[in-house]
């Protein structure tokens, strides 16, 4: 472990552009190797804040600073925020027709890394990654997104974190609308991808992808700040009582 936190969020304010404030003065610091969960009622602002922390142009950062292995990037572009290690699996994800799967891997991995891909090595890592994921070699050659199923934009974004290996995943609502199985197997693509030197931050309304996973500590979100925050049980009391307690607390 270090003592310089991999991702350091302070005082973090966020605004839309019609200045409606969503995040209030939040702070967030995630250490390499660890497993941050959030969690939280629908609107408390979550999703703002990994779009925030990713670079999204849609909200405006008006107070605090991100800094991200050690440097400020507040105000960095997605794409830099990319090369330096930071991805995100998205809810929705979007569709690009006229890009297969591994066109777009590739060209992302040449993005960040910028060195080419070795052709034959890629190809097999693909399909190894494919197969781990429950999908044939032939998914590969499709336009992103398009016509997949829920599950498999899923998987898409799993197999995008394993071959990109970013320092930092951020998963937004991964585990909404799969069923148990698909649960299962994206469950296997994130703990495949962990090690003692990247880190995730999960966001879920639901405790069924977090069942198998080493998770360090969790954090309650409510109305744009954190009001809770705890170890691994806290998953359990949530599971149990809702966000009540949590609400009341704030409310105070």
């Amino acid at each position: 472990m270090t003592n310089q936190p991999l991702l350091d969020v302070r005082g973090l304010h966020v605004a839309l552009e019609n200045g409606e404030e969503i995040l209030r003065g939040t702070d967030l610091q995630i250490n390499p190797g660890e497993v941050h969960v959030i969690m939280g009622p629908n609107g408390s602002g979550k999703s703002t804040l990994a779009n925030t922390i990713m670079g999204s142009p849609e909200y405006h950062v008006t107070a605090g600073t991100i800094a991200f292995d050690g440097q400020d990037i507040t105000t960095a572009p997605v794409n830099e925020r990319a090369k330096k290690g930071l991805f995100m699996a998205f809810q929705s994800p979007e569709e690009i027709d006229g890009v297969s799967v591994s066109d777009f891997l590739r060209t992302a991995k040449l993005a960040r890394d910028g060195k080419p891909v070795k052709m034959l090595e890629w190809k097999t890592q693909v399909d190894d990654t494919l197969k781990s994921l429950g999908l044939d070699d032939t998914y590969a050659d499709r336009a992103l997104n398009v016509g997949f199923s829920g599950g498999e934009k899923k998987k898409s974004e799993i197999l995008q974190m394993l071959m990109l290996q970013p320092k930092l995943a951020i998963l937004d609502e991964t585990d909404s609308g799969l069923d148990v199985d698909a649960v299962r197997i994206v469950t296997d693509g994130i703990l495949r991808f962990k090690t003692s030197e990247n880190s995730l931050l999960i966001i879920s309304h639901s405790t069924r992808l977090l069942e198998r996973l080493p998770v360090d500590a969790v954090h309650i979100l409510y109305k744009g700040r954190f009001v809770h925050s705890g170890a691994r049980n806290l998953i359990d009391e949530v599971e149990a009582n809702g966000f009540a307690s949590f609400i009341e607390e704030a409310e105070r």
